[in-house]
């Protein structure tokens, strides 16, 4: 066995508000158990908690270590603002004309720390795709359960779209597409060869193959709150499994981004399908889109409205100078696959 880093720990004279100001960076929460005054308090970060600790002796020197900031959802300099705002110092600025860069600030204690550029501005300046992550299934996740919570509950035995299937049916045929991308990189050694054999069966002929049913007596509410956990199985599956892992799938051995992409895609078109049967409109960001049109369907048309292309590239619209597709598939291979296998 190995060991982890549980806590990032920081030194500091106020504990309790200097880790306000880390969660308000962090968009983290505090621990519930932390109070002003407390000696220690903790903000609940992915991937590694940081910890503040009293201590009486002031900051007298440059950190020996320090934290990078990338933001997720705006740019480098958006960011830098927005930390000033908060209370952060600037210490050098070492952004360039070009874009590229980073801005060291400081918290209000002293403490340094970088803040980087964004994923996407990163692969703008490099000419790299953008890939898809964990955070991607979990925007796409709770965007949808978010739009479906508003659906008249007489209306969930109405057809979803153009499918055979009721919006029930469909809602947890998504649910259970999530927790099957999941459960793909949950063993040590995943197959290459066949899905893991749980027992896929309808409820009704002609209804969806489902290893995961809600129960009808929870209602709408427990639904949502399949779908919602089904993908937050998927995402953490796809944070934590070391990209290098394959696994089966029917349209191609994949890795944790192919699965993490299947999810976000069967996300976006079925709650399409479901918002024509709920009555709901339904539009999902046309970045995340991109994304994943990027990573299972590389040939798609490029420019453009990414959401109508992602539609037309599932046969759920028509595209202009594009004939109708009336079967698709995705390709779910790793791309440096897709690329020897093109190249040979």
């Amino acid at each position: 066995m190995t060991s982890r880093v549980r806590h990032i720990t920081i030194d500091c004279a106020d504990a309790y508000a200097l880790a306000g100001f880390w969660a308000e960076v962090l968009g983290a929460p505090l621990s519930e158990d932390d109070l002003p005054g407390d000696p220690e308090a903790l903000v609940e970060a992915p991937g590694a908690a940081v910890l503040f600790v009293q201590v009486p002796d002031g900051k007298r020197t440059k950190n020996r270590v320090h934290l990078d900031v990338q933001p997720q959802d705006r740019s480098r300099d958006e960011e830098v603002e927005r930390l000033l705002a908060l209370g952060a110092t600037l210490v050098a600025d070492h952004r360039k004309p070009n874009g590229r860069g980073w801005a060291t600030l400081a918290d209000p204690e002293g403490n340094e720390f970088c803040v980087e550029c964004s994923a996407a501005e990163r692969a703008a300046l490099t000419g790299t795709r953008l890939p898809v992550t964990a955070d991607d299934v979990t925007s796409a996740v709770r965007l949808a359960v978010d739009v479906l919570a508003g659906a008249p509950a007489d209306r969930w035995e109405e057809p979803a779209g153009s499918l055979t299937w009721t919006c029930w049916e469909t809602a947890e045929h998504l649910s259970d597409d999530l927790f099957a991308y999941a459960v793909q990189l949950g063993p040590r050694t995943p197959s290459l060869e066949r899905e893991v054999p749980y027992r896929w069966a309808p409820e009704r002929q002609g209804g969806p193959s489902n290893a995961v049913f809600a129960d009808r007596e929870a209602g709408p509410a427990g639904l949502l709150a399949t779908l919602e956990a089904s993908g937050a199985l998927l995402a953490s599956m796809a944070r934590t499994t070391p990209p290098g892992v394959r696994s089966y799938h029917g349209y191609g051995v994949s890795d944790p981004e192919g699965f993490a992409a299947m999810g976000v895609v069967e996300t976006l078109v079925h709650t399409h399908d479901l918002a024509r049967g709920l009555g709901l409109e339904w539009s999902p960001p046309r970045d995340l889109c991109g994304r994943a049109l990027a990573r299972l369907f590389p040939d798609a048309p490029e420019g453009g409205d990414r959401w109508a292309v992602l539609l037309w590239a599932t046969g759920r619209a028509e595209l202009p100078g594009h004939p109708r597709r009336t079967a698709w598939r995705w390709d779910g291979r790793p791309l440096a696959d897709q690329t020897a296998s093109s190249a040979g």
